[in-house]
């Protein structure tokens, strides 16, 4: 099966953005800007500094960004990263971390289906879910 791995594009800001997650989140973070490849003589003046192509891995979670400097960036509401946590600690460090600066739209609480769970967007304008399974199988 293969790999899903979340692919974000921002409007000029995923430096920024994909330091934040890092400290949020940890892990390596890798970031190539358009300047020094090929395809910098194909992007504006402006964005040559912008990111092409950006990594952060943790462990199992693989997250991949750049800016798109060629159309306009619009944040939808038909995609939330969620993010499986293994504890309540974690959940709650990890809410309060990405929420920074963010807007809560589903506070963090037990669920019906056994479960704690929260959703917020964050201060770049994007969706994430948080989830704890209390119940173990």
């Amino acid at each position: 099966m293969p790999q899903l791995v979340p692919y974000l594009n921002f409007p000029g800001n995923a430096r920024e953005a994909m330091t934040f997650y890092q400290e949020c989140l940890g892990g390596e973070l890798s970031i190539m800007p358009f300047t020094g490849t090929p395809a910098a003589e194909q992007v504006p003046d402006a964005a040559k500094d912008s990111v092409m192509h950006a990594i952060l891995q943790t462990g199992d979670l693989l997250l991949m960004a750049s800016d798109d400097p060629f159309q306009p960036v619009q944040d939808g509401t038909g995609t939330h990263l969620s993010l499986n946590c293994q504890s309540e600690e974690e959940i709650e460090q990890l809410f309060a971390r990405l929420g920074e600066g963010g807007n809560v739209t589903m506070p963090l609480a037990y669920q019906f289906w056994g479960a704690k769970f929260g959703m917020l967007t964050d201060r770049y304008g994007k969706s994430w879910m948080f989830n704890f399974d209390r119940v173990q199988n």
